[in-house]
């Protein structure tokens, strides 16, 4: 399944997000357990956040990311998302 790199840029309001957080944590905790999730967090600025999406193709992952909470609430005000290729990996044992 191919991976799909989200670059989210948020809005200048720190107390909305900090309220929303939560669900947009438990939402994307429910993309891990399904599987539609591989990595996320925000920049150490929290000015926005990179989340690695496993999904069929963009269309899934742009759907996915409409039902996040942080998106639903005005949080994530820009946002790029690309497919991404996984050349090297620090988990990579294969030696290639």
């Amino acid at each position: 399944m191919p991976y799909f790199a989200a670059i989210l840029q948020y809005g200048e309001d720190v107390a909305r997000r900090q309220e929303i957080r939560p669900s947009h944590r438990e939402y994307l905790k429910s993309l891990l357990d399904s599987g539609k999730l591989y990595q996320a967090g925000p920049f150490g600025d929290d000015t926005g956040a990179i989340i690695v999406y496993e999904a069929d193709d963009l269309a899934e992952v742009e759907e996915i990311l409409t039902n996040d909470p942080f998106a639903q609430n005005g949080v994530i005000v820009g946002a790029s998302i690309n497919e991404w290729n996984i050349v090297m990996s620090r988990s990579d044992t294969s030696g290639a």
